[in-house]
Order: structure tokens, then sequence, then C-alpha cells
């Protein structure tokens, strides 16, 4: 049995898109700037077997982080654009360009939010970190 003298931090699991249980599986298969592959979702945890969509239609609740994170992109550039006074046509463009580019982020990290926050059961366990236990995927509940 190994000691977990230190484990990977929440928030840099969080921001590195890992298995919010054993913090070492990556949850997404493909890079965020794989523009075909970006929104691609691994079913299961690579290393301690979590099922990451626990329930049938459990990410559709991501579309509404997202939206909430693209709400505030926009909002965010729009400032920005407006303090900088720039013509109503280069705001629109920055708001619209701006959007469309950070659309891979937003969809990640509005699923990872739904695992890590939004969904308690689901706590580091470094007993899954270590490979000592590992869900087979067919009773994971947690």
């Amino acid at each position: 049995m190994q000691v977990d003298s230190k484990a990977p931090s929440k928030l840099g699991s969080m921001m590195a898109c890992k298995c919010p249980r054993c913090r070492t599986g990556k949850v997404f298969p493909n890079s965020v700037f794989d523009i075909t592959g970006f929104s691609k979702t691994n079913d299961f945890c690579p290393n301690c077997g979590l099922k990451f969509e626990h329930e049938t239609g459990f990410f559709w609740g991501a579309m509404y982080v997202s939206y909430a994170f693209s709400t505030a992109f926009m909002i965010i550039f729009g400032i920005i654009a407006i303090n900088n006074d720039w013509s109503w046509n280069k705001i629109v463009w920055t708001i619209l360009i701006s959007a469309i580019v950070l659309v891979p982020f937003s969809y990640r990290y509005s699923r990872i939010l739904l695992l890590y926050v939004i969904s308690p059961n689901r706590r580091y366990d470094s007993r899954y970190r270590f490979g000592e236990l590992k869900d087979t995927g067919l009773n994971s509940k947690s």
C-alpha cells in the first residue's frame, strides 16, 4: 500500500481536466486545441474506472454552466472593447470571435465543474490513484 504523501490539489486537477476520484486519469482523450476532437469525453476514467456520466443526460447540466461561462466571456470582452472606444462594428466582431475561440474551453470546464462541484459523491480517494482499487464500470455509483 502506497502512502499518499502529497495528494494532487483539487484546483490543479480541475485545471488539468483529471478524474475527480483518482485525480490521475484524463476526462478528455484529446487536446483542447484539437478542432475535431475537443468535445470527445471518455466514458470511464482510464486509471480508476469511474464512469463519468453516471446517469443518462448527466452532462446536460453542463450546458447551463457553459452558457454562464460564455455570457461572462462576452461581457468581459464587451467591457474591454467599449472602454477602448472601439467602433460598434469592431466591438461586435471582438465579442463574436472571442466567444467562438473560447467554446472548447467553456465546453470542457463546464463538464469539469459539474464533475467536481455539482457531484459531491465523487470525492478524491488515494486508493484509486495508486491502483489499489478499480471499478469495472458496471456498478459505479460514486
